[in-house]
């Protein structure tokens, strides 16, 4: 892995949201919309989460094998590369990406174990030859950086010790991967959205320590605003609104 961010290949490959807001045209023939993307994209982040629960492997791979999944359809489409496919083998290329590698048959078998369905049942040649269009879809750039790695000495910086702050902190950063905000902004001001919510929900007033930061606040509290509309509408998604998104997938 690269050891500075703003000279990865991670730094080079972000986007502008307006660049990841794009349904590819062969998804746009099957009737997927804005919308359905987002919500397929936000349920298959979910899964890897379940999916590694079950393989025990640590967030940081969960981090990563979202990262590449939601890079891969910046550049595929749904349709190509199905999700409920896609999602699994981007957890199996990270966990080797990070270290942590998980064998393809231990995939396979919590797979099958997890769900009945046979639309999520791959078998171990799927996963592999899955695995090599996701290396190429993601031009063979693995590198990703996460808000994990500044968060410990931001918090540390700002004077935060209270557990239940650091806890809730660290779960807004792990509930940023149901949303676009790695493809679209440098992982330290993520990580520094996730203390401004901390910060506000329990009442601490950290705006000096802010004020001190040469950074953008506008753009921390941009993506701070960005995070709670993600939680008020996500509230709002029902079972029958993720079926129908997932339905347009059929052939």
């Amino acid at each position: 892995m690269a050891a500075n961010f703003w000279t990865s290949s991670h730094y080079k490959q972000l986007f502008d949201q307006e660049e990841v807001d794009v349904v590819h045209p062969l998804d746009k023939e099957k009737g997927i919309t804005l919308e359905d993307f987002k919500i397929i994209k936000t349920q298959m982040a979910i899964y890897i989460g379940i999916l590694a629960q079950q393989v025990k492997v640590r967030q940081r791979v969960v981090a990563t094998a979202v990262a590449y999944m939601r890079r891969v359809y910046t550049r595929k489409s749904m349709s190509e590369y199905d999700p409920r496919l896609a999602a699994p083998t981007c957890l199996y290329l990270a966990s080797k990406a990070e270290e942590s590698t998980i064998q393809a048959r231990v995939l396979s078998f919590y797979i099958k174990k997890l769900y009945s369905d046979d639309k999520y049942r791959y078998e171990i040649k799927e996963i592999l030859e899955m695995e090599m269009k996701i290396l190429e879809a993601l031009n063979f750039y693995l590198v990703v950086f996460h808000p994990y790695r500044s968060l410990p000495q931001f918090l540390q910086d700002a004077g935060i010790n209270d557990i239940n702050m650091t806890q809730l902190t660290w779960g807004l950063v792990n509930d940023t991967y149901k949303m676009d905000l790695i493809l679209v902004h440098p992982p330290h001001i993520i990580a520094l959205a996730c203390i401004y919510i901390a910060s506000v929900y329990r009442e601490k007033d950290s705006t000096a320590w802010f004020e001190e930061l040469r950074v953008d606040l506008n753009v921390v509290k941009n993506i701070s605003m960005e995070m709670l509309y993600f939680y008020e509408s996500h509230r709002l998604i029902t079972e029958e609104r993720i079926t129908a998104a997932f339905n347009k997938l059929k052939p």
